[in-house]
Order: C-alpha cells, then structure tokens, then sequence
C-alpha cells in the first residue's frame, strides 16, 4: 500500500513539475529539491499508531484485539478520517485509507488533514455490550491523539451513529470541561450530530454521477463532441439512453445511492440489480428500490435470499450469486461495498460503461488501467465519496457553534462544495487524456504542494 501512496504522488508530481505556471517561483535545482520535499512529504504517514485493547467480553474471555490510528497530514487543518471495524483490517490499509482522505480534503477544499483508524474485528461476532467495551477501550488508548482541533473520527465500514456517541461520550468523561461535541462526527442527531449525515455519502455519490451526465452534458455537449477523447465519446454514447444501473452494496452507501437513483427525475435511469454479502438481486424492468430499503431496515441489514422472503416483501426479482451483479449487462456499476473487488481476474467481464467508486479503493491499479484504456469512466472514490468528510465537517462547524441547519440546508451546502469541485475537474478531465483518478489526484496534490510550500515546510 505505501507504494500505491508512493505511485499516487509521484505521476501527479511528475505531471506538476514540467508545468511552469505551477510554483514559478521554484526554478532548476530549487524546483527540484521542492518537488522530492514534496514526494518524502505526501508520501509518508506523520504517525502511525497501534494499540492492542484489552477487552473483557461479556462471555467471560478476555482478548486482546488490534486497532490502529493512522494520521497522514494535518497542513490543511485537524486529521480527519473513519473509523473500521472490520476483520480484514490492518495497517498498510490504514496508512492507505489515512492517505486518500488527506488527498480527498484536498480536493473538495475541506479544511481537514486525513486520518483513519481500525479494529480487528467481525462486528457481527461480538454482543452489543462487547462493543460498547471496545468503542470506550478505543477512545481509551487514543485519547491523547484525538481531540475537535487534533484528530476527529467518524463511522466507516462496521461502525455507525451509535459507535460515535459512545466514543463521544467516553472522550467526555476522560477530558471533562473540555469541549467536546467536535471530538466525533457521524453522531446521532440529539447527541449533536447533523441531519441528512447518514445519507450524506450515498446522495452525493449518485450526485456525482447524476452531475456528469445530466447537469455537465447538458450545457457542455457541443464542447464534448469537439474533443477528440475516449471518454467524451463514453458519455455521449450515453446521451438520452434509458440507463441501466447495478448497485453492489447496500449498506448506507449504497441502499441511499439505489434510492436517489430510484427518486431521480432528471435522468431516465432505473436499477435493475442491488447486492450485498449474500445475494444479488435482479429485475430487467427494474426493482423496487423503496421495499428493498424497508426489508433491509426490518432484517438486519440483509437483502431477502429465498424466494419466499421476496414473496412475502412484495418484491419480483431473480436470486443470483453476489459476485454477479459485477458482470452483468448493464450501463452503470456503483461500487459501494470494500476495495478490490474490481480486479486482473474479473475486469475483462466488466460491461459497464461508467463506474461509480462508493467504497473506498474498489477498483484495484491494474483494473483501473484496462479499462480506463477502453473508454470506461471511472468516477474515482476520492471524487464520488467525501459527501461523508463534507457533512462530517458541517457537523464539526454546527457543533462548535452550537447552531444546527436543516436538512435541506445540509444538502444545499453539500451540492454546492461537491458541485465547485466538479467543475474544476470534469472540464479538464474530458479535455485530455488523463483518466479522472488521475486528474483529481493532481488537482489535490497541487493544493497540498502550494500550501506546504507557502508555509515554508519544504526546506
């Protein structure tokens, strides 16, 4: 992982540094000590820290269970990052996921650094007294790192609302009278989280999409068609197509990103196949997108896997393997589950045209390169996802103010940043050759090379 960080700043240093109207102050040799400044600067965590929390389970073991804190950069303002409690967890996945948030902050001008912590965990293993022992064990052995103007988790696979009010309060109660509702985002409401964070990331991942082919196609189509590029050729072979979109994933990511699709008036789309751990399921005319969300919130957090299970919900759908949904005929993949599920021994069978990157890093280097060769769009993560780190930071800013916005205004202010960001990169994006992973990592490494450089931290 560290050499995909490594690779990341290294091709968008390379693409910056022949540009002259970039840092023209830096000049010769000066501008080259700068740029391998910037690399070693990009490139490596500030710290990585790892703790083994001892946790008496309410079964009567005791076990030692491994966590990580990983704070990447904090140029741009206090680290920022989730917190995963998964089993495949550990630290080059961390320092990774520290990296790219440091990278997404950048890119959307959130005023964050990038953090992410991790446990070892099966969430679903444990009691939900055990994880309330090991929320409060995390903030525990972290506390010292952790803080509102210092570092701020918030939810990421595995962990949720009720997560962050734990570890809100124990971080409460160890640093008393100081403040502390900045100290977690992702809260529940009344504990002084935002309206519409839950949906927060799953809306803006199918804005993301819904941008691109609806609100930037329709006033730039004569300037597409002008360019002489594949994937401005992509988006127009999309053009008042009647849109097939699948779905993998249906989580909060996911199940919000379905049902905005689902909900859209702008685009002629329908989703004809969700996924989760179990299943895949399938309709050509469509699924019911509302009664899938309903069955889910009712079957802990489950699709129905038998046909009885669709009878009784009132869903038509065909029953397939989960792994399916990634090859079937449709137009639009969105990838809101974990990473690599895109890779060498499966992109050949891929036949979307556009992929949407819900989850963090699903697409693995080699698949993003085949098939970005063939024209397919890759809306990457670092672009389609920080609807989470956008709300997370109005929740921060409401917290410190104590002055709490709708939810409509929430969703406002989200579009807005989301939209800024936009137009920077899909003008520039269809405008030469450089995938669109590639265009936002340049974007985000420019913002954080002319910052480190006016703070005078490259010499």
């Amino acid at each position: 992982m560290a050499n995909q960080t490594v690779d990341i700043v290294k091709n968008s240093l390379k693409a910056l540094i022949e540009d002259k109207s970039f840092l023209p102050e830096l000049n010769g040799e000066g501008r080259k000590k700068a740029f391998t400044s910037l690399l070693s600067i990009l490139s490596t965590p500030d710290h990585v820290n790892k703790s083994y929390l001892r946790i008496a389970l309410e079964n009567g073991q005791v076990v030692r269970v491994p966590s990580f804190r990983v704070q990447h950069n904090n140029v741009l303002g206090p680290y920022k990052g989730g917190i995963r409690f998964h089993e495949s967890v550990n630290e080059d996945e961390v320092v990774n996921l520290a990296a790219l948030m440091t990278l997404k902050n950048a890119l959307h001008e959130v005023p964050f650094g990038g953090g992410k912590g991790g446990v070892v965990i099966n969430p679903r293993e444990y009691s939900e007294r055990d994880l309330y022992v090991i929320c409060k064990k995390y903030v525990q052995y972290f506390s010292d790192i952790l803080g509102p103007d210092k570092d701020i988790p918030a939810p990421d696979v595995g962990t949720g609302e009720r997560e962050m009010d734990w570890m809100m309060a124990e971080y409460k109660s160890i640093r008393p009278g100081e403040s502390y509702r900045g100290s977690f985002t992702g809260k529940s409401v009344i504990n002084g989280g935002s309206l519409g964070r839950r949906e927060a990331t799953g809306k803006g991942v199918y804005y993301t999409f819904r941008y691109l082919l609806y609100d930037f196609m329709r006033t730039q189509e004569k300037w597409l068609t002008d360019r002489n590029n594949i994937f401005a050729k992509t988006a127009l072979s999309l053009k008042d197509k009647s849109l097939k979109l699948a779905v993998q994933g249906f989580g909060n990511v996911g199940s919000v990103a379905a049902l905005s699709a689902y909900q859209c008036n702008h685009l002629n789309n329908k989703v004809v196949a969700v996924s989760d751990r179990n299943v895949t399921l399938y309709n050509s005319d469509g699924l019911d997108i509302p009664g899938l969300v309903s069955f889910v919130a009712n079957n802990k957090g489950d699709l129905p896997t038998s046909e009885e299970q669709l009878l009784d919900a009132d869903i038509k759908a065909t029953i397939l393997s989960r792994e399916e949904i990634l090859t079937l005929e449709v137009d639009v993949l969105f990838l809101a589950a974990l990473e690599n599920q895109v890779h060498q021994e499966n992109m050949k069978e891929i036949q979307a045209k556009i992929i949407v990157e819900g989850a963090n890093a699903p697409v693995t280097t080699d698949a993003d390169r085949y098939l970005s060769e063939k024209g397919i769009i890759i809306i990457p993560d670092i672009l389609a996802n920080a609807g989470g780190v956008i709300v997370s930071y109005l929740e921060w800013l409401q917290g410190r103010e104590t002055q709490f916005y709708s939810e409509e205004q929430v969703f406002k202010k989200q579009f807005e940043k989301m939209k800024h960001t936009f137009d920077s990169v899909y003008p520039q994006f269809f405008g030469d050759d450089f995938p669109l992973r590639a265009n936002c990592y340049i974007h985000a490494v420019m913002k954080l090379s002319t910052i480190l450089y006016r703070q005078g931290k490259l010499y």
